[in-house]
């Protein structure tokens, strides 16, 4: 089926085909009507799958001429996720009137403070820049039909939960909710007994499970030759481009040091770089001016990169769902890809968990002629070994790891 047959407006049909867009994408063809129905929706997909357009498209369609008011209104956790949807919106509406406009932090308010005094049909908004601006008077929400929480869940991790309810509060509660997120834990299941009304849920794909594309493998080491596999790996396999996530921003900003030492083309990203250095950073990365991005979690849901070749897992996500959200930085829109996981002995836990959550063993694996230090993950897994995690369970002492053979080099 294609768009033309969904019920879309005139008008954002000819953004569609402007956009160059034949076919809607699964998520797109079941959450379409629904939202032109007035059907509250619950959305899950893989990434890369075009879950913007699938809430944007009838959003636009429903709000027809502008109106001079705030009638649309979008939360995201980031102000890389914010920009990318105000573009997507832009694009989708280049042949209506609709007015967008984007608030996020980390930049000054006069140019966001004008845009929502001249009048907007649609916000797209970080929650507590948006607080700021209620409270200064700037915005009112009060004609808003149509609300999307977009990666839910990450909102919830990031702490913004209780700004989402204080925003919602002062929405109509005669509105279309749209909530898309990854997973549901408690709390967002509160959240959508609060907000919602009888939603549709439309889950598209395995959402625990990384894209039957993307090749991904476990690279166990000694905790002090990291970084020198690291390098070792990026000196050994054939890449286009690729992510490197760390778990803090200190790590980040000190990998990334160390790769451009070693005359790495390298941008990080991550909360503590201004917009500025992001936006540069994100750019240059699309642009191919950069070959590494080193980033924390920020960069692992929603935004738009498209032919990623690797991504490597410095440090091992410590939520089973961040790792297939980072793997998911690759293997994008049925290409191939492949995931690289550094593995020291404390991170068996998580590894565990990790496994547990996407139901498969992740095939360990050595980089040939790279000169390791021994180290006890090297024993698991032969006949009659328990694994680390196991062993630390029952109070055993630790003894032996994987035993491994050669990994497998990607050849383009």
């Amino acid at each position: 089926m294609g768009f033309s047959k969904l019920g879309l407006s005139h008008s954002v049909l000819e953004g569609v085909r402007a956009m160059g867009y034949v076919d809607p994408t699964p998520i797109q063809l079941r959450t379409i009507p629904l939202i032109l129905a007035g059907q509250d929706v619950i959305g899950s997909a893989q990434t890369g799958t075009g879950k913007t357009a699938a809430f944007a498209l009838p959003i636009l369609s429903r709000l027809g001429e502008p109106a001079k008011r705030t009638r649309a209104l979008v939360l995201e956790p980031t102000r890389e996720l914010a920009s990318q949807v105000e573009t997507a919106f832009r694009d989708y509406a280049r042949f209506t009137k609709l007015r967008v406009a984007v608030v996020y932090g980390g930049v000054g308010y006069g140019r966001q403070t004008q845009a929502l005094k001249d009048g907007t049909d649609i916000i797209i908004a970080t929650p507590g820049r948006l607080l700021d601006h209620i409270q200064q008077g700037n915005s009112d929400l009060k004609s808003v039909e149509f609300l999307v929480l977009d990666e839910a869940d990450r909102m919830l991790d990031m702490g913004f939960l209780p700004d989402v309810r204080r925003i919602v509060q002062k929405i109509p509660r005669e509105r279309h909710t749209s909530l898309f997120s990854a997973t549901i834990p408690p709390e967002i299941t509160s959240l959508i007994q609060w907000a919602m009304r009888n939603p549709q849920t439309v889950e598209i794909g395995a959402r625990r499970s990384p894209a039957e594309t993307i090749k991904h493998v476990v690279y166990p080491v000694a905790e002090d030759q990291k970084t020198d596999l690291l390098r070792a790996l990026l000196d050994a396999v054939q890449y286009d481009s690729v992510i490197v996530f760390c778990r803090t921003k200190n790590r980040a900003d000190r990998i990334g040091h160390m790769l451009r030492k070693n005359n790495h083309a390298v941008a990080t990203l991550h909360s503590n770089r201004t917009q500025r250095e992001r936006e540069q950073a994100l750019k240059g990365f699309r642009d191919g001016r950069y070959e590494v991005l080193v980033a924390t979690d920020i960069a692992a849901r929603g935004l738009d990169i498209e032919d990623v070749s690797h991504v490597i897992n410095f440090d091992v996500p410590q939520h089973p769902e961040d790792y297939v959200h980072r793997i998911g930085r690759t293997g994008r829109a049925q290409a191939t890809g492949d995931a690289f996981t550094l593995m020291v002995a404390e991170d068996s836990k998580h590894m565990a968990a990790i496994e547990r959550f996407i139901g498969q063993k992740i095939e360990r694996v050595k980089l040939p002629n790279f000169n390791y230090k021994y180290t006890a993950l090297f024993e698991e897994g032969k006949p009659g070994q328990q694994s680390i995690y196991e062993r630390r369970i029952r109070g055993v002492r630790l003894s032996g790891g994987y035993y491994f053979g050669p990994a497998r080099r990607r050849r383009r």
